[in-house]
């Protein structure tokens, strides 16, 4: 064989060399960065701030009332004579945000020939909350029932004052909702606040008959 063919074979035999390999890194590489991505997002699931820097008002854990402030809780209707519209509320362990405990589902209906609104209520039992400047909770729809992918929360005071917020997007994956406070117009006292409220209404629900879950109410700083 001539010094030529010999040549001409390891030159091809190396470019043939070079291709498989190539592949083959970048999809271990694509694969690494997966893993990653995949851990981060189960770790977004839970709350990262740390325990002085954040008020809970509910992880639901223990499955039962009242909540982590002392108060009490549960759904409320605008007609409850009205059986075309009911909210009630159920601690459920099969679907929760991290790996113990419980979260709140909220079954809703708002389809009804007349006005339609309720939803889900906490006490707040007077708590300051003047340190912290986020309220923040955890939600996801309900893939099997259906859900709105909007719906309104609200804060109220010992003053009688109201501040609403409109949650907006939500999925049948678990959210982190983040709202400063200053977006609860309305609410001029954050010394003494009184009750936390999640409202379905009729008028805006992209699903008026469904369920949301809910997990890890709290204020954070």
């Amino acid at each position: 064989m001539s010094k030529n063919v010999i040549f001409s074979s390891l030159v091809v035999l190396g470019v043939l060399i070079l291709f498989s390999c190539v592949p083959l890194e970048e999809y271990r590489v694509k694969e690494e960065k997966t893993v990653k991505e995949e851990k981060v997002v189960k770790k977004e699931k839970v709350s990262v701030e740390k325990p002085g820097d954040i008020l809970m008002i509910d992880d639901f854990d223990d499955g039962a009332k009242p909540n982590n402030v002392g108060g009490d809780l549960g759904a409320w209707d605008r007609d409850p004579a009205d059986e075309t519209q009911t909210c009630r509320e159920y601690f459920t362990s099969e679907v929760k945000c991290g790996e113990k405990g419980y979260s709140m589902k909220i079954d809703y209906d708002v389809d009804s020939p007349s006005p339609a609104f309720n939803g889900y209520w906490t006490k707040l039992q007077h708590i300051d909350v003047t340190p912290y400047k986020n309220f923040v909770l955890y939600v996801k729809g309900d893939e099997k029932d259906g859900f709105t992918t909007q719906f309104k929360i609200e804060l109220k005071n010992t003053k009688k004052e109201l501040g609403k917020y409109y949650v907006k997007g939500v999925t049948s994956d678990w959210q982190k909702v983040v709202v400063p406070l200053r977006n609860f117009v309305g609410i001029t006292d954050f010394s003494k606040m009184t009750e936390f409220v999640v409202v379905f209404e009729d008028r805006i629900a992209t699903d008026r008959d469904g369920a949301i879950y809910i997990d890890n109410l709290y204020f954070s700083k």
